[in-house]
Parts: structure tokens; C-alpha cells; sequence
């Protein structure tokens, strides 16, 4: 891509593609690579600045995480960030250290130099710290530019161009952190700011008209934005040679199937092969309560599916010689640093039927053309093409559907009973001009019963929990303040009109530590 590029090489942070997606917003290119990108892989990028990442190792654990240290020495500049810190530090023969007073969330940090990096940066910031270890000693040349009280805040040798703070510029929690990003790629790395979503289509495009050639490629439809804007790419880049299917798993929302089918053949023009499997993938899932087992008989079903529907829709166009090779996944980032170390050593949370939950055995190749971007940007996206807003701002919907939502063994009568009160959530929230502005809303059903009273006889039912959550990038959230009248109708509605739930609660768990889903 003809573009002012930031490279990013990865040591396995939570945060790791939050650094990337921060310099996209103000129209820079920036790409993820593992920290054990050669140096030549490096420099084919021809980049105007390198950014190292933190990571959840120290950097002098037998096997911690290393870049090739020639890495320092490009003549480009070099932004660390944590444990790119410490990195630094440690490969250019200064000393860290564990910490005596460990600092994690907020923290108060004082500039004590003036620096490129902090420039029209108040002298105090108030920043985001997550570290065990500290820079004790720094490298020759090095002078200190930031501290807190405890440690070490940001070092800089600016002959050698190098620059680098203990703490998390990336994160909303730093409040100056995009200005302090700016200024680096910008100012010091003189980056143009010429990237923006038409780039990103162009370069999808053509990467998936190089990938998939001649051949046809089918696309795994969920109705939510991240599938549909996936879908629409790749039929932007091979036309009619692009199938979606979309499959009823047996744990869709009330209607969706009907409703799904509708929106993408009249809406959006897509070719739609519609699978009615739902006894099909409930029978795999009786029995089964472990929520990693739940994704991953998701995942290999819903494989399974394509497989066959892909030999239906080869023999009956008749395709001489030719083989639908490709499967088509609207998989996001937040989904992959889930389920598996994409990039760095981050840590496994949990299997996305998309990511992790995909057979070994697998017969089709994927294409997932939004694997390294967040929901807000992929909504960027889609505006860009075209697509109606009511697709643009569905609310997230996991892949394995109601089967995260549903504590316990997935049965068709649990089903129907969260699609009712799943519909009066999202009905709830719409009426109080709430779906916007929360990141997701919904409903779970809980694998507890309790005693109620309802017109002078004893009942005992479910009890069914409300979650909403705001956020950013799905990456953290809050729980929602929902007004208390809206969180009244959702309960009085759901032991009203839902004879098996008697009880109502609301979670108020944030991200961390819990995630946005229950499973």
C-alpha cells in the first residue's frame, strides 16, 4: 500500500492492535507484526517509525519475548511502550528490575524534560500503568523524561531516536495518550495522514480478488454488521462467484431467520442460500454444559454445514473442474486476541466459534477480511460501501448465539424461553432511545430456579439476568447506568408474559474482570 506506514512489532499485550487502531483514527497506516519478525520484514515495509508493544512477560524471564535488537538500530524511529520499555532498557545494557511498589490503573506522572514526545502535553499526566517491573538503571545515552513517584515514566535518546514510556498511551484511561501517539507519528516520524477506509476497501479488494483467483468462495452470514460487511466486501472483489449462507442454528433471536433473509437479499443484494439446521445443531449441543465445548460444537457444525452446502451449490451449478475452496468469516480482532496468541504471547480468554472453535480438518480455506479491526471501524466501513444504517448499527451478537446465553445444557424450550425475553430487552432499550448508545443489550438465562409468589400461588421458575454495557471497542466495557424505570417495565414484562421466569436480576460487572457475555 502507497502509505505512510507505522509498524508495530507485538510482545503479546491485550492491548497490542488498540496502538494500531488509535494511529488509524487520525489517518495513518499502521500494521501489526509478531515481535519475531525478521529485520527483513521489517524494512520491506518501508516504515517511518516502529512501535514496540507491552506484554505480560518481564523482559528477563528465560523465555521472554524479543525482537531482533537490530530493530533499535534502523534509523527510524522507535517508540516503546511498557514492556517495550523494558526491552529497550535491557537490550541496550541498562537494568530492569521487579519493582519494590508495582503500579497498576491510574497514575500520576510528572515531565521532568522536554521532548518531542511530550510536546503540548500538560507536565502532569494522568496515565494508564500496568507493570510489576521497573527501569532501574538506563542505557548509556539515555536521559529520563517522565516519572511517577515509584519509577521510571519515559526515557528518550534522541540521537539514536528512540523514545519510550512505562505506561499505556493507547488506552482511553491516558487521557493525552492519542496526543502523545500524534506527535510521535506525526512530528517525530513525519507520517502522512493519508489513510482512511477507501484505502482499506481498495487493498481488501484486491487482496481477495488475488486470493481467491478464479474460484468461488461462500460466506458464513450471522445478520450482524461484522458478517454483512465481510460479505459485501468480497462480492465487491468476485461478484457472483460469492454464495453467503446463512444458517439457522437452532439459537437465533425470535424471527431472525426470516427477518435476516429478507434484510440481505433486498438490502444489500446478496446471494442467500438460507439452511434451516436447528434440530441439527441442538441435537450436537444436548447434554453439553461446558461453555468452550457449547463454542466448539458451534464451530465444527457450522463447518460441517458449509461443507455440504457448498458440494449443493457446486454440483448444481456444475462447475467443471473448479472447487468452492474458500469461506468467507466476518471475524474482528477482539474475537481473535479472545481465543488465541494471533500476533505475541497474549493469553488465551476464550474460543470464538470463528476463531478458536474451528476444526483442525477443516476442507475450506479462510478469508477474513476484517480479522485485524475493531466494530467501530468496521461500521466505518460499511458506511463507506453504502450499507443501510439499521444493518451499520445492530448491536454485536455473538457467533455462537443464545448457547453463551443460556447457563448450562441448550434445549429448545430454554430457547424459546430467552428469544422472548431477549425480544423485550432489545424492544425496551429501542423504546427508551437506549440502542445506540449502549454497546449491547441483552438478556441470559440462568440455571437457577427460585420460589415466587404470583396471584397467591407459590411458583418456581428461572431466574433471568439483564446486561448492558458501554464501551468503546469491546476490548473493556462498563456496565450501563440503565434509568431504573427502563430496567422496571424489562422485569415487570419478563415475569408477566414469560410463564417459567419469576426472578429479574441485573449484572453489573464491568470488562475486566468479566467479559461482555457470560460465557
Amino acid at each position: 500500500m502507497d502509505t505512510s506506514t507505522i509498524v508495530i512489532l507485538d510482545f503479546g499485550s491485550q492491548y497490542t492492535q488498540l496502538i494500531a487502531r488509535r494511529i488509524r483514527e487520525f489517518n495513518v497506516f499502521s500494521v501489526v507484526l509478531p515481535c519475531t519478525a525478521s529485520l527483513e520484514k521489517v524494512r520491506a515495509l518501508n516504515p517511518k517509525g516502529v512501535i514496540l508493544s507491552g506484554g505480560p512477560c518481564s523482559v528477563y524471564d528465560a523465555e521472554a519475548p524479543a525482537a531482533d535488537p537490530a530493530v533499535l538500530a534502523m534509523g527510524v524511529p522507535v517508540l516503546g511502550i511498557c514492556y517495550g520499555l523494558q526491552f529497550v532498557v535491557h537490550h541496550l545494557g541498562g537494568k530492569v528490575q521487579p519493582a519494590a511498589a508495582r503500579e497498576y490503573g491510574h497514575v500520576e506522572v510528572a515531565v521532568v524534560a522536554e521532548t518531542p514526545l511530550f510536546r503540548g502535553l500538560p507536565q502532569t499526566l494522568d496515565v494508564w500503568m500496568s507493570h510489576g517491573d521497573h527501569a532501574e538503571q538506563l542505557p548509556e545515552g539515555f536521559s529520563l523524561t517522565a516519572k511517577t513517584s515509584n519509577a521510571v515514566a519515559g526515557i528518550a535518546d534522541e540521537k539514536r531516536r528512540i523514545w519510550a514510556v512505562q505506561f499505556h498511551p493507547e488506552v482511553a484511561h491516558t487521557k493525552q495518550g492519542m496526543a502523545l501517539l500524534k506527535n510521535f507519528c506525526l512530528d517525530i516520524c513525519g507520517a502522512k495522514q493519508d489513510w482512511t477506509p477507501e484505502h482499506f476497501i481498495q487493498a481488501t479488494v484486491e487482496r481477495v480478488k488475488a486470493q481467491v483467483g478464479d474460484g468461488h468462495a461462500i460466506c458464513g452470514l450471522s445478520g450482524g454488521v461484522d458478517s454483512s460487511v465481510a460479505a459485501v466486501l468480497v462480492a465487491k472483489a468476485i461478484g457472483d462467484r460469492l454464495t453467503c449462507i446463512f444458517v439457522n442454528n437452532g439459537v437465533l433471536r425470535k424471527d431472525e431467520f426470516a427477518k435476516v433473509q429478507k434484510t440481505m437479499r433486498e438490502q444489500l443484494g446478496l446471494n442467500v442460500v438460507a439452511v434451516d439446521a436447528g434440530e441439527r445443531f441442538l441435537s450436537k449441543l444436548a447434554g453439553v454444559t461446558d461453555p468452550e465445548k457449547k463454542r466448539k460444537v458451534i464451530g465444527n457444525e457450522f463447518i460441517a454445514v458449509f461443507d455440504d452446502e457448498a458440494k449443493k451449490i457446486f454440483e448444481a451449478e456444475k462447475h467443471v473442474g473448479e472447487e468452492i475452496a474458500w469461506l468467507v468469516q466476518g471475524t474482528l480482532y477482539p474475537d481473535v486476541i479472545e481465543s488465541s496468541s494471533v500476533h505475541g504471547p497474549s493469553h488465551t480468554i476464550k474460543s470464538h466459534h470463528n476463531v478458536g472453535g474451528l476444526p483442525e480438518n477443516m476442507k475450506l480455506k479462510l478469508i477474513e477480511p476484517l480479522r485485524d479491526l475493531f466494530k467501530d471501524e468496521v461500521r466505518r466501513i460499511g458506511r463507506d460501501l453504502g450499507m443501510p444504517d439499521d444493518i451499520i448499527e445492530r448491536q454485536p451478537f455473538p457467533g455462537p448465539g443464545l448457547a453463551v446465553r443460556i447457563l448450562g445444557e441448550v434445549t429448545a424450550d430454554r430457547v424459546a424461553l430467552l428469544q422472548e425475553a431477549d425480544e423485550i430487552v432489545v424492544a425496551e432499550i429501542k423504546a427508551a432511545g437506549l440502542y445506540r448508545k449502549v454497546w449491547q443489550s441483552f438478556a441470559v438465562l440462568l440455571p437457577v430456579k427460585s420460589v415466587g409468589v404470583m396471584g397467591d400461588q407459590r411458583t418456581y421458575a428461572y431466574t433471568c439476568a439483564i446486561r448492558a454495557v458501554e464501551s468503546e471497542d469491546g476490548m473493556t466495557a462498563d456496565w450501563a447506568p440503565l434509568p431504573y424505570e427502563v430496567l422496571r417495565t424489562i422485569s415487570s414484562r419478563f415475569v408477566s408474559e414469560i410463564r417459567c421466569i419469576n426472578r429479574v436480576v441485573y449484572d453489573i460487572t464491568s470488562k475486566p474482570p468479566g467479559t461482555i457475555e457470560w460465557e
